[in-house]
C-alpha cells in the first residue's frame, strides 16, 4: 500500500488558506467573495438558460399579438409639406421689421414656437374655416349626422361639427423642428391618402396666410398705436410749452438767443447777460484803476521836474529852452549893464514869468496822473456796487431757471418723442403692404401610394423589446421564490461548506459509458475529487461517510465511484453500503442482492468474510446490505456498528459507508459521529439551499467532521457558465490521451 506522508487539514502550506486551496487546480476553487458583483454575465446567462422555455413562450406569444395587430390595424397614410422659414425675413423698406429681433442663439426656440403653432388648435380652426370641413363627411365619417341631438339648431350642429373637424385635424397633424436647416415638413396621417395630402397642403397655405396676416395685423396694429401717441405726445408738448412761457412770463424770465466765441447759438436771459456785461467791465475797472494806482504811488513823492511825463512833455519843454535862451541874452546883457537896465530887467520879468509856468504846468501834469487814479477808483466802485446788484438778482433768477429749465426739458423731450413717433408712423405707413416674405411654401404634399403604418417590422420588433421585458421580469420573479444550488459560487457562500469537488451531469443511459472510460469529463472530475479526499484525511482516519439532503442526488453512485477509484491507486478498499433503507450499492455494481449483508456481520448472524463481496475490482470489496432491517436507526446507533467500524478501519485502507439521505430521518446524523469524516453530496439545481444548509446543520449538531461537500449532476449553462470552459481541465487530460 502506498504509504506517502498525509497532510494534516488544519495546516495551510505556503499561506494559501486550506488544503483545497493548495491541491486542487485554480479553475476548481470557488471563493466567496464579499465585493463579488451581485449581477455579472454569468447570473444573467444562467437565468436565461433555466427560464429559456418561459422565455421562449412569452416571447413567442408577443410576436404572435403584435402580427396579429398588424393584420388587424388600419392602414394609415402620411402626406407631407414643406414649408421654409426665414427667422431674419427679407425687408425691403424700413418699417418692415415691426415684429422682429430674434438672436442668432433663438432661431432654434423660433423654430420650435412655429411647430407648436403648426400643432395648435387655433390653426386647426383656421384650416376647418378656410375647407369647410364641418361639412366633409369623408373627414368625419358618414355616420355624423346620427349623433344630432334633436333640440340643437343647424348654426349650433355646424359648430359643433367644426369642433370635431378641428379636433380631428389636431390629431393628424405632425411637424417636426428641423435640426440643420430652416425648413419645417407638416405632415397629416389619414386613412384616407387623398385626404391626407389635401390637410397638408391646407395646413401648410393656412400656416403661410396666418404669418401674412399676422404681419399685416401686427403692422396695423402698430400704425393705429403710433397714431394715438402721435395724439398723446403732441397735447403733452402743448401744454408743456404753454406752462413753460407762463412761468417765463410771470417770473420775468426773458431769454434771448446768444452767440458763443464757437459760433454756437445758446439761449440766456437778460439777465444773465447784463451780469456777463457788468463783470467784464468791472474786471476791466479794476485793472485801469490798479494801474492808475501804480502809476500815482509811483510819482506821488518825486518833484515834478523828474516826472517822465513832465520831461517828455513838449510844450514844457518849449517853455524850458525858451527860458535858456532868455537865461542866455540876460548873462550877456549883465556883462555890459546893470540889472536897472530896462532890457535886462524885462528878460527878468519875462524869465519870472516863464518859471511860473514850467512850474504850473509840471504840477499839472502830476495832477493828472493822480485824477487819472481817482477817476479809476471811482468807475471800479460804481461797476462793484452795479455788479453786486446784478449778483442778486442773478441768483434769484437761477432759483427761477432750475424750474424753468425743468419745464423747458420736458417740452423738449417731448418734442424728440414727437419727432420720433412720426418718423416711425411714416416708415410703417410705407411698409403696411409689403410681405416680409418670411415663410415660403416648397414642397406640396403628393398623395402617398403606401401606408406608413402600421409598420409589420416595427410592431414585430416593439412586441419583441416587450416580450423580452416581461420574460425577464417573469424570470427574475420566478428566480426570486426559486434558492435552489446551481453555481458553483453558491456552494460556499450558502452552505458554508469547501467545495471538494463537481462532477458534470450525465444521463442515465450514458454512466455506464462515462464510467468506463477514464478519461471522460465524468471520471476525470471524480479523480479530483478522490485526490481532494486523500490530502483531506490521514490514513489513520479513513473511515468516510456520503450522505446527501435527499435521495437520488448522486450520493451512492459516488461512493461506489470513488471506492473503485481509491482501489485502482491501490488502496484496500471496503464499500459498506449503509443505506439501511433503500439500499443501491449492489444493484449500482449488478450485483445479486445476497442473503446476507451489514445487518447480520452486525447481529453476528454471518461473519464478515462470508458477507463481503469480492472480484468486482483488484483492491475493492463490498459489503452490501442482505436483509432491510425493521429498527435501523437502532442499528446504526449501536455498540456493535461502533465496533465492526474500529474493526475495518485497522483492516482497509480506506472504508467508504454509503448512508441514506439526512431530512426527515436521524440514520446519517447517528452515523456521521462515528465516522472519520463525512462528505455531503448535493446535486445542482435540485435541493433548495436552505434544506441542505439544516441537513449540514444537523450533521455537525451530531457530532459529525463535515470535511467538505461534492456537487453533483453539475449543469455548466443552467450556472451560466460555459461547459466547455467549466471543464477545460479535465478535457485537457482527456485530450492529450486519445
Amino acid at each position: 500500500m502506498n504509504e506517502r506522508s498525509i497532510i494534516d487539514p488544519s495546516e495551510q502550506p505556503d499561506g494559501r488558506g486550506t488544503w483545497l486551496e493548495t491541491y486542487l487546480p485554480e479553475s476548481e476553487i470557488v471563493r466567496a467573495n464579499p465585493g463579488q458583483q451581485l449581477i455579472s454575465l454569468a447570473t444573467v446567462r444562467g437565468v436565461v438558460f433555466r427560464q429559456r422555455w418561459l422565455f421562449a413562450g412569452v416571447i413567442l406569444t408577443a410576436l404572435t399579438v403584435g402580427l396579429i395587430i398588424t393584420l388587424l390595424a388600419t392602414p394609415m397614410y402620411l402626406a407631407t409639406a414643406k414649408v421654409s422659414v426665414e427667422p431674419y425675413g427679407a425687408f425691403i423698406l424700413e418699417g418692415q421689421d415691426v415684429e422682429q429681433g430674434i438672436a442668432s442663439n433663438q432661431v432654434g426656440d423660433y423654430l420650435a414656437t412655429q411647430v407648436e403653432l403648426i400643432k395648435s388648435r387655433s390653426l386647426a380652426e383656421v384650416v376647418v374655416a378656410d375647407r369647410q370641413l364641418g361639412e366633409r363627411y369623408d373627414l368625419l365619417g358618414q355616420d355624423i349626422d346620427a349623433s344630432r341631438p334633436p333640440d340643437m339648431s343647424d348654426e349650433q350642429w355646424l359648430e359643433s361639427k367644426n369642433s370635431v373637424a378641428a379636433s380631428i385635424l389636431v390629431k393628424g397633424v405632425t411637424s417636426e423642428v428641423p435640426d440643420v436647416s430652416w425648413v419645417i415638413p407638416i405632415g397629416f396621417r389619414s386613412d384616407n391618402p387623398a385626404l391626407a395630402a389635401e390637410m397638408a397642403n391646407a395646413y401648410a397655405d393656412a400656416f403661410i396666410s396666418s404669418d401674412t396676416r399676422d404681419s399685416v395685423e401686427g403692422n396695423e396694429y402698430a400704425i393705429e398705436y403710433l397714431r394715438d401717441q402721435i395724439e398723446i405726445v403732441r397735447a403733452r408738448l402743448e401744454e408743456a410749452e404753454r406752462e413753460t412761457n407762463a412761468y417765463a412770463r410771470g417770473s420775468g424770465i426773458i431769454v434771448q438767443p446768444t452767440t458763443d466765441a464757437e459760433g454756437n447759438v445758446q439761449n440766456s436771459t437778460i439777465t444773465s447777460s447784463n451780469l456777463a456785461n457788468i463783470s467784464q467791465r468791472f474786471a476791466d475797472a479794476r485793472a485801469a484803476r490798479i494801474e492808475a494806482e501804480q502809476k500815482w504811488r509811483s510819482i506821488q513823492n518825486l518833484p515834478a521836474a523828474q516826472l517822465p511825463e513832465v520831461q517828455n512833455n513838449a510844450v514844457l519843454q518849449g517853455l524850458v529852452t525858451n527860458r535858456t535862451g532868455k537865461l542866455a541874452q540876460l548873462a550877456e546883457l549883465r556883462q555890459r549893464y546893470s540889472d536897472e537896465f530896462p532890457q535886462i530887467a524885462n528878460l527878468l520879468a519875462q524869465i519870472e514869468i516863464l518859471d511860473t509856468q514850467i512850474e504850473r504846468s509840471s504840477a499839472d501834469i502830476k495832477s493828472t496822473v493822480r485824477n487819472e487814479f481817482i477817476v479809476a477808483r471811482n468807475q471800479e466802485q460804481a461797476l462793484q456796487a452795479e455788479l453786486g446788484s446784478l449778483s442778486s438778482e442773478s441768483l434769484s433768477e437761477q432759483d427761477e431757471m432750475v424750474q424753468l429749465t425743468v419745464l423747458e426739458r420736458e417740452a423738449e423731450a417731448l418734442r424728440q418723442q414727437l419727432r420720433s413717433l412720426l418718423e416711425r408712423f411714416n416708415q410703417i405707413s410705407s411698409a403696411a403692404n409689403v410681405n416680409s416674405g418670411t415663410m415660403t411654401k416648397i414642397e406640396g404634399a403628393l398623395v402617398p401610394s403606401s401606408p406608413y403604418a402600421p409598420s409589420l417590422l416595427q410592431n414585430l420588433g416593439l412586441a419583441l423589446v416587450l416580450g423580452v421585458g416581461l420574460a425577464a421580469g417573469l424570470a427574475v420573479l420566478r428566480e426570486m421564490f426559486d434558492d435552489r444550488i446551481r453555481s458553483l459560487d453558491e456552494v460556499e457562500q450558502k452552505i458554508d461548506l469547501p467545495l471538494i469537488g463537481h462532477t458534470p451531469h450525465v444521463s442515465e443511459k450514458d454512466i455506464d459509458v462515462e464510467s468506463s472510460n477514464n478519461f471522460t469529463s465524468l471520471m476525470e472530475a471524480y479523480a479530483s475529487i478522490k485526490a481532494a479526499i486523500e490530502f483531506s484525511l490521514p490514513r489513520s482516519r479513513n473511515v468516510l461517510q456520503l450522505t446527501s439532503t435527499h435521495e437520488s442526488e448522486g450520493k451512492s453512485t459516488t461512493a461506489v465511484v470513488l471506492a473503485e477509484l481509491f482501489a485502482r491507486s491501490g488502496r484496500k478498499t471496503l464499500l459498506v453500503d449503509a443505506d439501511l433503507r433503500r439500499p443501491s450499492v449492489a444493484r449500482l455494481l449488478e450485483l445479486e442482492r445476497p442473503q446476507i449483508g451489514l445487518v447480520e456481520v452486525l447481529y453476528g448472524h454471518a461473519k464478515l468474510e462470508d458477507a463481503i463481496v469480492k472480484g468486482v475490482h483488484d483492491n475493492l470489496e463490498v459489503l452490501p446490505i442482505g436483509s432491510v432491517p425493521p429498527n435501523p436507526t437502532e442499528i446504526l446507533a449501536s455498540d456493535e456498528m461502533r465496533d465492526f467500524i474500529a474493526k475495518v478501519r485497522d483492516e482497509y485502507s480506506m472504508v467508504i459507508f454509503d448512508s441514506c439521505p439526512v431530512l426527515g430521518l436521524a440514520d446519517a446524523p447517528l452515523l456521521a459521529r462515528l465516522m472519520d469524516g463525512t462528505i455531503f453530496v448535493l446535486e445542482a439545481n435540485k435541493v433548495p439551499f436552505s434544506q441542505a444548509r439544516n441537513a449540514v446543520k444537523r450533521l455537525r449538531g451530531s457530532g459529525g467532521n463535515v470535511l467538505g461537500l461534492i456537487l453533483t449532476k453539475y449543469r455548466a449553462l443552467e450556472a451560466g457558465q460555459s461547459y466547455g470552459y467549466q471543464y477545460s481541465y479535465y478535457e485537457y487530460g482527456s485530450g492529450s490521451k486519445r
